[in-house]
């Protein structure tokens, strides 16, 4: 059976070389449009470094200073979304939820998660962070120094994230 399913591809690639398939010669099938006349879901998008307008995070989803780059929007029919966010010392999120979970990739500096009712946990450059679906958490610089990371999140349904109540001073210092 392997034997004949060999024979088989290999008269199918020959004919193939050959031109020739089904009767048709292959210089008859028409030149594939050139790729700028293809749609956008087949063409290769740059968004160039520094592109992207920087702001600052929203007192109603941060305590402290926080800078955040857009990287990418989803673009159909991915749901990931990215931002690069600067936590300056002491800076950190609310407690909230994404829907489909989140990836943290620690790019610089040192900072702290804490998934709710559990330990607050020390991250660093390099370090990457799985946040699964639905979980409470909350991340950001430690006390004395920035962190820099990237977030990496699906939206389900246009969103990707569920805010809820600010993280006290206390809970931030229970390290």
């Amino acid at each position: 059976m392997k034997l004949l399913s060999l024979i088989t591809i290999s008269a199918l690639l020959f004919l193939v070389a050959a031109g020739i398939t089904h009767g048709q010669n292959l210089a008859a099938v028409p030149d594939v449009p050139p790729a700028s006349s293809l749609p956008d879901l087949h063409t290769i998008k740059i968004t160039r470094s520094g592109s992207q307008r920087i702001t600052a995070g929203a007192a109603g989803h941060f305590t402290g200073t926080v800078q955040i780059e857009p990287l990418f929007d989803p673009i159909e029919p991915s749901r990931t979304v990215g931002a690069s966010v600067t936590f300056e010392p002491g800076a950190r999120t609310v407690w909230h939820t994404h829907p489909l979970g989140q990836t943290l990739i620690v790019t610089a500096g040192v900072g702290w998660v804490q998934q709710w009712g559990g330990p607050v946990e020390e991250i660093r450059k390099g370090d990457v962070v799985w946040i699964p679906a639905g979980t409470k958490h909350w991340h950001g610089a430690a006390p004395t120094n920035s962190m820099k990371h990237t977030a990496i999140t699906e939206e389900l349904d246009g969103n990707a994230v569920t805010w809820m109540e600010k993280v006290s001073d206390e809970e931030y210092r229970k390290r």
